[in-house]
């Protein structure tokens, strides 16, 4: 219980922290939610037109959701801690602390515990939930859009299910029922086949698309002769699914784990990817330290300098375009060092050194004033 006391905060830090971050959290969400609703359009067309459930289109698009808000998590938070001290600063509850005695860095203490619960946050996201969700959100849209294949055929339309593979039919009536099948199978380059059909069916087996073909011809050109050989069939089976895909999905940099990054297997990388998955690795450790970075360079823009009556303007403005800086210069430097990896660890120092700047601005003057504080009179006078 006395350890519980001792952790428990002061009343004005509860008060600040109480506001920052249920601003974090409605700010974060709501730009979350857009972001994921813009996103989420290229997937309408699999429900509009491909007969996708809404649960299983909601499963799949929310899958992105902790992407989306590990990257805008340092953004909204500087924008939470400033508009919250700038508010503060404008109702004069600062000046009014400050009166009483307290410190910058008693001012500061709840910007920066908001701070360091959405740095922990950033990489909980950043280290394990991104990952395993992309990684979902990759294998479900894989196994969808294979299994969609069968659902992709338009009357009338000649649909690519794959670069190698065109499907044609003349109608389908309400049983489902093909009919006029022509198919253009180009998977096999030395023995590609025209196949034309009266009618046919689509099945799913083993979670693969399969149409059965009946009653038609497949057409090859023999390649050393030029000629065209014919054979016709009664049944036939088309596996519509990319086998060649199937079998191996390479990874994408963001469902790997920091592990994998870091240390790729040289069968399933390209040479010239080695900078772009050492850079996504730095990237996942470096973003949530700019969490601090950024709330700092907010602190700054509230704490520090006199009182305006009218308030401000230009420091907030000050602030602001500091952060956009920051993240352009962040951005620069990743695709610099994505090519040349010798410039990996000037993206730690973009990520730390704005934060600690910023406080040594707001604390360093301070701690000076005290240690420079003049000796009473009295007490010389007594020393004599």
């Amino acid at each position: 219980m006395r350890l519980l006391a001792s952790l428990r905060l002061p009343m004005f830090d509860r008060y600040i922290l109480h506001q920052l971050l249920i601003a974090l959290v409605a700010t974060t969400g709501g730009l979350a939610a857009l972001i994921w609703l813009t996103q989420s359009l290229r997937f309408v067309s699999l429900v509009v037109d491909r007969g996708l459930s809404l649960g299983v289109f909601l499963q799949l698009t929310g899958l992105l959701i902790p992407s989306f808000v590990a990257v805008i998590l340092p953004i909204t938070t500087f924008v939470v801690v400033q508009f919250i001290y700038h508010r503060l600063a404008g109702d004069r509850e600062i000046v009014v602390m400050r009166a009483a005695g307290m410190s910058s860095f008693a001012l500061a203490k709840p910007g920066m515990i908001c701070a360091l619960i959405a740095t922990v946050a950033c990489y909980l996201l950043n280290l394990w939930i991104v990952p395993a969700a992309y990684h979902s959100f990759r294998q479900n849209e894989f196994k969808i859009r294979n299994k969609m294949a069968a659902f992709m055929l338009q009357e009338g339309v000649f649909t690519n299910i794959s670069n190698n593979l065109t499907v044609y039919i003349r109608s389908k009536d309400h049983n489902g029922v093909l009919k006029g099948i022509l198919v253009e199978d180009a998977r096999q380059p030395d023995n590609k086949a025209t196949i034309l059909a009266e009618s046919g069916n689509i099945v799913i087996i083993n979670d693969k698309p399969q149409v059965v073909l009946l009653n038609g011809s497949r057409e090859v050109i023999d390649k050393r002769t030029g000629r065209l050989n014919v054979l016709n069939f009664k049944r036939n089976t088309i596996d519509l699914s990319s086998n060649k895909e199937q079998a191996a999905r390479l990874k994408d940099a963001t469902e790997m784990s920091l592990y994998e990054l870091l240390h790729p297997n040289a069968q399933e990388v390209f040479d010239r990817d080695y900078g772009k998955l050492a850079v996504e690795a730095h990237r996942r450790l470096t973003s949530p330290l700019t969490i601090f970075s950024f709330t700092m360079v907010a602190l700054v823009s509230v704490l520090r300098g006199s009182f305006a009556r009218y308030g401000n303007i230009l420091r907030p403005l000050g602030a602001i375009f500091t952060i956009v800086g920051l993240m352009s210069l962040i951005l620069i430097i990743q695709n610099i060092a994505t090519r040349n990896m010798i410039f990996i660890p000037f993206i730690w120092v973009v990520a730390i050194t704005p934060g600690i700047v910023a406080s040594f601005i707001l604390f360093i003057p301070e701690l000076k004033s005290k240690t420079d504080k003049p000796i009473p009179l009295s007490s010389l006078q007594k020393g004599r």
